[in-house]
């Protein structure tokens, strides 16, 4: 099937050459779009002199937006599955095939790459991990689908999906909200086990600062989504 992995980056410089390089070399098979979201470093210079296949955009959209570029630009070719992938090296694309089995066979419509089903790799942070531990039982409580890993990055879509994201995606830090706003209009999403890396350059966007704000915006944002929703549906 023909499968575009959308690599969103933001000051990946140091990142980008390997994280393609790894990407070709593991799974050769895919088309592959890196996303520039208004780099501040060299990042731009990097594609260019790489000859990558890549997009930048005029202004910074975040992460939401720079995905849902790529969830347009999928759109527009055909393609069959999308696979988001992170653009700092934490994302291993030799288990590519296992995130987009199940999308592929048609068991779900969206897979996404989990590290906490046999928690293997880079775990993250104790208070990062709390977090995603609240935020996955806020999700089953909402929708009643059970995701470890809310927050991964790393995760495959059909087609259908695909066209709903490209114009329904959350802007800021989206990975929650996809899965809700997948789930309430009826796609089927569920899990596969990966293993994750630290970051290989760089330094992460999300502070503990921000990482508290970020919780309290993305709780608040996933219940008034599953408010919205229900009553949209009891004015039918």
């Amino acid at each position: 099937m023909k499968t575009l992995v959308i690599i969103p980056c933001y000051n990946e410089e140091e990142n980008l050459d390997r994280v393609i390089a790894r990407l070709q070399k593991e799974y050769p098979a895919a088309d592959y779009l890196v996303v520039n979201d208004c780099s501040t470093d060299s990042s731009e210079e990097v594609l260019r002199r790489g000859k990558y296949n890549y997009i930048s955009l005029p202004v910074n959209l975040g992460i939401g937006g720079g995905v849902q570029s790529g969830y347009l630009y999928a759109v527009e070719k055909g393609y069959d599955i999308t696979v988001q992938m992170d653009g700092d090296g934490q994302h291993n694309p030799k288990y590519l095939p296992a995130v987009i089995e199940p999308v592929a066979n048609g068991q779900l419509d969206m897979c996404i790459g989990s590290r906490f089903i046999h928690k293997e790799g880079f775990q993250s942070s104790g208070a990062r991990r709390f977090g995603i531990g609240f935020l996955s039982g806020l999700i089953r409580l909402l929708t009643g689908t059970k995701v470890l890993d809310v927050t991964s990055g790393f995760r495959a879509c059909n087609k259908e999906l695909t066209a709903f994201y490209a114009h329904n995606y959350a802007q800021d830090y989206p990975e929650p909200e996809a899965i809700v706003s997948g789930t309430l209009n009826g796609f089927k999403i569920g899990e596969a086990p990966v293993v994750m890396e630290e970051r290989m350059g760089g330094q992460s966007s999300i502070s503990p600062i921000k990482g508290a704000y970020y919780m309290v915006k993305v709780s608040i944002a996933l219940v008034v989504h599953r408010l919205i929703l229900r009553k949209k549906k009891g004015a039918k």
